[in-house]
C-alpha cells in the first residue's frame, strides 16, 4: 500500500506558501494606484455603509475590510494591512515547516478572500480563484499543530484529504483542453493556434519570440502535444500503477515550464506544478533528497504483480501513441522532413464524445475517491489503544465526509464543460454550490479558450501632449510599447494594469469603465497611478507637469522574423496604427465628464484620514519604505530571502568533519525502533527497524539533518 505521502504534503503546503507570497507582495506594490483615494478604482466604493451590523455585513459580503473603521483605517490602508499580513504569514510558512499549520493556510485565504471581494476588475482572474480554491483545500491539508502540545506527523485520514488536490488538478487540466475546441475557435481546430499564441499573450518574454520563430509543423505538433497532456494525460491522475502517475505528473510539469519560458504568468505556473506534487510518493520525493530506503534490486522471475504493472503502463503508453496518431492524423513527410498533424474528427464528434465521458468521469473520481475512504479507515483499524483507534475513525469520519462534501459541490462547475451532464446532478448538490459559490470554495476553469490576436496583435498606445501639436508615447513598464525593447520577465509579479491593457485592447473603450478614470487620474497627475505605468520617474515623459491633452491609439503588433545578415540590432516588434483607440480629453472637458458619471467614476469627497492613530503612521511609512521598488524586485528580494535562509539552515546541519560512517548495530532493547513499526495515540508510524543495517542509516541521516525520521531529535546514548 506504500507510505504516507508526508513529503509531497509537505512540499505542497510550502509551494502553496510562495504562491501567496507573489499574490499578496505583487498586489499591495499596486494597492495604492489600484483601490487607493486616488486611485483606478477606490476600494471605499465598493464597501458602502447601509445601517446593518457588522455580522450581517460579513454574511453578505465576507471582507475583513469591515473592521477598517474600527481600527481607524480607511479601506486603502485596511487593504495595505490585509497585504502586509498575508506576506508576513505566507513567508513564515515558507521558511518554517512547523507554521505550515491548518489555522495559518485559514488565515491566508480569509486574507486573499477579504481582498478578492473589493478587488473587482483588476483581481478577476481564473488564477486568483484558484489560489481561493487551493487555499481552501490546504486549511484541509495541512496538520493542526499550533494548538496540540504533540506534533502530529501524518493523520490516518490525511491521505483522503490531500486527494482533492489532485482533483482539482485534474479538473484545472481537463477543462482547460477541453473548452478549446468546445469554443470553436479555428486556430485551435486548425492546430495553428501556437502560431499566433506567442506574439498576442498578454506579456510575453524574450524566449516567445524565439518561440515564435519555429516553423509551423513544429508549432501544430505542439497543440496536439497540448491535447494530449490536457484531455489524454490527467486521466493517468487516478492511475492505480505509480509510474503512470509519475509520467502524469513530469508532463504536466514539462508543460509549465515551457509556458513559463515564454510568458509571463505571474504565480498561475508555480501554483499548477504546486498541485501536481499530489501526483507524487513518498518514496520519489525520498529518492530526490537522496534518502531513499528501498533497495532496488532486480528479482527473477518477476512478480505477478510486476507483471501486471508494466503490462498496465505499456497499455496506457500505447494507447496515448495510437490515439494521438489517429485522432490528430499524424504522419512523417520524409519528402519535406517534418512532421505533418491535422484534427480528424468534427465538432459534432467530439461533443458527442464529451457527453458520453463527463458523468463517467464522475463516476472515475468517486472510485478513486472511495478507495482513498477504504485504505484511510484500514489505518484507523491499525492504530494502538481502544481510545485512539476510537478517536482516529472519528476524525476519519469527519473528514471523509468534508471530503465527500466538497467533491460533490466540485461537480456543478467540473459538468459546465457539457451542460446536459450539468442537468443531470442531484438538485441538492446545486443548492449545496449556490450556498458557497460567494466563499469562491470552488470554480470553473478554461484558459486559453480562445485564440486572440490573429490579424495582429491590438495594443493600446497612450500619447500626451500640451498643444495637441507635438504628442509624446506613454511607456509602460512591461506591456509592449516601443517595438526596440525586449520583453520583459516579470514572473511571478502581475502588473494588473498592464493585464488589463490587454482586455481593453480586444474592444472599444466602453467596454473597460476603468480605462476612462485611469486617464483621469493621469491628467490630475496622480502620482500612485503614475508609479503603475512606470516605478522610475525618469522614464515617464510628463513627471515635471501633467500633460493637458491625452488620447490612445489602436494599433496592431507582430513579432519581427529573425532575418539573418540585417546591419545594427532588429527590433523585437512591428507595428501598424488602426485608428483612434480614446478621444482627445482634458480636464473639464465635457466628454471625460460624461463618461466619468455614466460609469459612476465622479470623485466624492473622500472621508478624512486619522493622522494621529500609531497604526495608519505605521502603514504610511512602510509604504513610503517600499514605495522605490517595483513589484519583481520585491518579489525576487523576499524569495532570495528565504532560499539564502534555507540553504544557511541545511549548511549549518552538516557536520563539519564529515558524517561518521553508520556501525552494524542491532536495536537497543527499549528503542522505539525495537517496537516495530505500527501506529500509536492516533499517528500513523512508518515500519523502521526490521534491519539493522537499515537502522544505521537512519541514525547516520539523523546525525547529519539533526532530526530523525518523523522531525525528532534523535535520542542520545547514555
Amino acid at each position: 500500500m506504500g507510505d504516507p505521502p508526508r513529503r509531497p504534503r509537505s512540499l505542497f503546503l510550502a509551494g502553496l506558501a510562495a504562491a501567496y507570497l507573489a499574490a499578496f507582495a505583487s498586489l499591495y506594490v499596486q494597492i495604492p494606484g489600484l483601490y487607493g483615494r486616488d486611485g483606478i478604482l477606490p476600494a471605499r466604493r465598493v464597501l458602502r455603509l447601509s445601517g446593518k451590523g457588522l455580522w450581517e455585513q460579513l454574511r453578505d459580503f465576507p471582507t475583513l475590510l469591515w473592521l477598517s473603521p474600527h481600527l481607524g483605517l480607511d479601506t486603502e490602508l485596511g487593504m495595505e494591512l490585509l497585504c502586509l499580513l498575508g506576506v508576513l504569514a505566507s513567508f513564515g510558512a515558507l521558511l518554517f515547516e512547523s507554521l505550515r499549520d491548518s489555522l495559518l493556510f485559514a488565515l491566508l485565504r480569509v486574507l486573499y478572500l477579504s481582498l478578492y471581494q473589493v478587488g473587482q476588475v483588476f483581481l478577476y482572474f481564473q488564477w486568483d480563484s484558484l489560489l481561493l480554491e487551493a487555499g481552501f483545500l490546504a486549511v484541509l491539508v495541512a496538520p493542526l499543530r499550533l494548538l496540540k502540545w504533540r506534533s502530529t506527523t501524518w493523520r490516518a485520514h490525511d491521505s483522503v484529504t490531500f486527494w482533492l488536490v489532485r482533483w482539482l488538478l485534474f479538473r484545472l487540466m481537463f477543462a482547460s483542453g477541453v473548452v478549446k475546441l468546445t469554443s470553436r475557435c479555428p486556430t485551435w481546430w486548425g492546430l495553428t493556434a501556437l502560431t499566433y499564441h506567442y506574439e498576442t499573450q498578454c506579456i510575453p518574454t524574450p524566449g516567445a519570440w524565439f518561440a515564435h520563430q519555429l516553423p509551423v509543423w513544429f508549432q501544430k505538433f505542439s497543440v496536439v502535444a497540448t491535447y494530449v497532456i490536457e484531455i489524454a494525460v490527467p486521466l493517468l491522475f487516478f492511475a492505480p500503477v505509480r509510474r503512470l502517475r509519475l509520467f502524469a505528473f513530469y508532463s504536466q510539469v514539462l508543460l509549465q515550464l515551457l509556458i513559463i519560458l515564454t510568458g509571463n504568468y505571474n504565480f498561475f505556473n508555480m501554483l499548477t506544478i504546486v498541485l501536481a506534487f499530489s501526483l507524487l510518493d513518498e518514496e520519489h520525493v525520498a529518492r530526490w533528497l537522496g534518502r531513499s530506503k528501498r533497495r532496488h534490486a532486480s528479482t527473477w522471475p518477476p512478480s505477478l504483480r510486476s507483471l501486471l504493472s508494466a503490462l498496465m503502463e505499456l497499455s496506457a503508453y500505447a494507447f496515448l501513441l495510437y490515439w494521438s496518431i489517429q485522432y490528430f492524423s499524424l504522419e512523417i513527410n520524409w519528402e519535406k522532413r517534418q512532421l505533418d498533424s491535422k484534427v480528424a474528427f468534427t465538432y459534432h464528434e467530439f461533443t458527442t464524445w464529451l457527453q458520453a465521458v463527463t458523468l463517467p468521469l464522475v463516476g472515475l473520481g468517486f472510485l478513486s475517491l472511495s478507495w482513498e475512504i477504504l485504505f484511510a479507515m484500514y489505518r484507523c483499524f491499525c492504530v494502538r489503544g481502544c481510545f485512539w483507534k476510537l478517536w482516529a475513525t472519528l476524525q476519519w469520519g469527519v473528514f471523509a465526509t468534508a471530503t465527500l462534501g466538497m467533491f460533490a459541490v466540485s461537480l456543478v462547475p467540473f459538468t459546465y464543460i457539457d451542460y446536459e451532464s450539468n442537468g443531470k446532478l442531484w438538485p441538492g448538490i446545486h443548492q449545496m454550490f449556490s450556498a458557497v459559490e460567494r466563499f469562491q470554495v470552488v470554480n470553473s476553469y478554461g484558459l486559453f479558450r480562445r485564440m486572440t490576436g490573429v490579424g495582429g496583435r491590438p495594443e493600446v498606445v497612450l500619447e500626451g501632449s500640451y498643444d495637441q501639436q507635438t504628442w509624446t508615447e506613454i511607456e509602460f513598464m512591461y506591456k509592449p510599447g516601443n517595438v526596440s525593447r525586449a520583453p520583459p520577465v516579470v514572473a511571478p509579479h502581475q502588473p494588473r494594469l498592464d493585464w488589463q491593457m490587454w482586455f481593453a485592447a480586444l474592444g472599444p473603450h466602453t467596454s473597460s469603465p476603468w480605462f476612462t478614470s485611469f486617464v483621469y487620474r493621469l491628467l490630475q497627475g496622480k502620482e500612485e497611478v503614475i508609479r503603475l505605468v512606470q516605478a522610475d520617474e525618469s522614464q515617464y515623459p510628463f513627471s515635471a507637469r501633467p500633460p493637458v491633452y491625452l488620447r490612445a491609439q489602436l494599433y496592431k503588433y507582430w513579432f519581427t522574423s529573425s532575418a539573418p545578415g540585417s546591419p545594427g540590432p532588429a527590433p523585437w516588434w512591428r507595428r501598424q496604427l488602426l485608428h483612434q483607440f480614446f478621444p482627445t480629453v482634458s480636464l473639464g472637458d465635457p466628454a471625460l465628464e460624461s463618461l466619468l458619471g455614466q460609469h459612476g467614476l465622479k470623485d466624492k469627497t473622500p472621508p478624512r484620514r486619522s493622522a494621529g492613530a500609531p497604526l495608519p503612521r505605521a502603514l504610511r511609512a512602510l509604504r513610503r519604505l517600499s514605495r522605490p521598488f517595483s513589484g519583481p524586485a520585491v518579489l525576487w528580494a523576499l524569495y532570495l530571502v528565504a532560499a539564502t535562509i534555507h540553504l544557511l539552515r541545511a549548511l549549518g546541519r552538516r557536520p563539519r568533519g564529515g558524517a561518521p560512517p553508520a556501525r552494524h548495530k542491532g536495536p537497543r532493547r527499549g528503542d522505539p525502533a525495537d517496537r516495530g513499526g505500527g501506529e500509536k495515540n492516533g499517528q500513523v508510524r512508518r515500519k523502521e527497524g526490521k534491519e539493522a543495517e537499515e537502522k544505521g542509516e537512519g541514525r547516520a541521516r539523523g546525525a547529519n539533518d539533526g532530526h530523525s525520521d518523523g522531525g525528532r531529535p534523535p535520542k542520545k546514548r547514555k
